[in-house]
């Protein structure tokens, strides 16, 4: 385009997409242009069933008036304030209410601006953490074959996904992997597997190979997400806290999909019964509206800073949109909306109708697995040999034309409705994409 030329405003052309076949799309365009509780409206006035709460995020639905109303007061109230050596009430009101759902061993919130931010911040307190402890030697970090930490260079040298890795050279040096979770004998699970739980006996390995004294942290998703929804054994978690915890490791849980009512409670390390050191969270912190993420931590590592002269910087980090106001109104009003209409334990209260529902799709044309907790669920598909991934693609698209909103990972469909979401919608995304499995080549 010449520099004297300028595009039309409904020109797809200037913005490039993320994780997003362009080509495709602007050949194909898929358009949204409004969102109310399950639905989605496409530009052709259809209503499209959010079977993906967005993605991952919005666990209360759309267009809520409360955190709507919120953002709205406090951009005309106060519109932004320094991250840096000046504070608002609403970012410390909101540390106090996150810290409230926590697990009882969190006690400090550190704000960033997303789910990759939140991953690269507990990676970088960890290793500062060991520091100031005079273990300046642990300085690797730990995560898992087939983990999603975001797209930072920290998140994506502790991810696992290969795509995320392979065109951005090392990333970061001293970064080691687990073995995923996905064990073929585990086919079919309703709620956590059986089989699996010495996978964690790896890390004992890794611990022998590098010396406990020179790893810093693990960091896991409790239940994989992003990847395919790959589910931790019973034991799996329980033996890696274990682990950690005998050579001085700090263990990160990143809850980025799972934190907020997803598994039925507020955070997964409750529903698994395990209290990590660090949290990471974002999406359903404010319900996808305003980008927001943070990193909650133990007493333990938060007060190791806080050492020296009192005019001091404790730890040089930070985001300029750190605990921004509108994202912190927007955050607060969520919360209000989840205790209101007890949202962070439907999960629980829908995963039989859910588990039931989802598993039904079993025995339909090319469908190889089906797994689910709380009130999420995968449909693997057998790959279409030399084209990985298109089957499921194939599926998405069919799924948005028939109203439905779905995910794909590979070949795996992936789905998390709003917690919102009514027994009679559950049978009508499962439905639907039962029909669609059908007749799929």
């Amino acid at each position: 385009m010449a520099l004297d030329q300028k595009p039309a405003p409904n020109d797809l052309s200037a913005y490039w997409m993320p994780f997003t076949a362009n080509r495709f799309f602007k050949a194909n365009p898929r358009m949204v242009v409004a969102a109310q509780d399950m639905h989605y409206t496409a530009a052709d006035g259809r209503q499209v069933l959010d079977g993906t709460s967005g993605m991952w995020c919005s666990n209360a639905g759309h267009g809520r008036p409360r955190i709507t109303a919120a953002i709205a007061d406090m951009a005309g109230r106060l519109d932004y304030a320094p991250a840096f050596q000046i504070g608002h009430p609403s970012a410390f009101e909101l540390a106090n209410r996150v810290i409230a759902l926590a697990p009882d061993n969190m006690a400090h919130v550190f704000f960033t601006n997303s789910g990759s931010e939140a991953v690269d911040t507990a990676l970088k307190i960890a290793l500062a953490y060991h520091r100031m402890k005079g273990e300046g030697t642990r300085s690797r970090l730990i995560g898992r074959e087939r983990g999603y930490h975001g797209v930072g260079f920290g998140g994506i040298s502790v991810g696992g996904i290969v795509n995320n890795r392979r065109f951005f050279g090392n990333a970061l040096a001293g970064t080691d992997h687990l073995a995923h979770t996905h064990l073929p004998e585990n086919a079919y699970s309703k709620g956590q597997p059986e089989h699996g739980a010495h996978l964690a006996d790896e890390l004992e390995r890794l611990v022998t190979l590098h010396g406990a004294e020179n790893i810093a942290a693990l960091i896991v998703e409790p239940m994989a997400g992003s990847t395919g929804v790959l589910l931790p054994p019973k034991g799996y978690l329980q033996k890696l806290r274990e682990i950690t915890r005998k050579h001085g490791i700090l263990l990160i849980f990143d809850e980025v999909i799972t934190g907020f009512g997803r598994l039925g409670t507020a955070f997964a390390a409750q529903y698994f019964g395990v209290e990590p050191d660090m949290i990471t969270c974002a999406k359903g912190l404010t319900n996808g509206v305003i980008p927001m993420g943070g990193v909650i931590v133990s007493a333990e590592i938060h007060d190791a800073f806080m050492k020296g002269p009192e005019h001091a910087i404790e730890l040089f980090h930070g985001y300029t949109y750190s605990g921004n106001p509108v994202a912190c109104a927007a955050g607060l009003a969520t919360l209000d909306t989840y205790a209101e209409e007890g949202l962070l334990t439907r999960a629980a209260d829908l995963a039989d109708v859910w588990q039931n529902a989802l598993h039904g799709l079993q025995g339909l044309p090319h469908v190889i697995d089906i797994r689910n907790l709380g009130l999420v669920g995968a449909v693997e598909l057998a790959p279409i040999e030399g084209a990985p991934g298109k089957r499921a693609f194939d599926v998405f698209l069919r799924a948005f034309d028939a109203g439905i909103l779905v995910r794909v990972t590979g070949d795996i469909i992936a789905l998390s409705p709003p917690l919102i979401v009514s027994k009679e919608q559950i049978e009508e995304l499962t439905g639907k994409l039962a029909e669609i499995l059908k007749a799929t080549d």
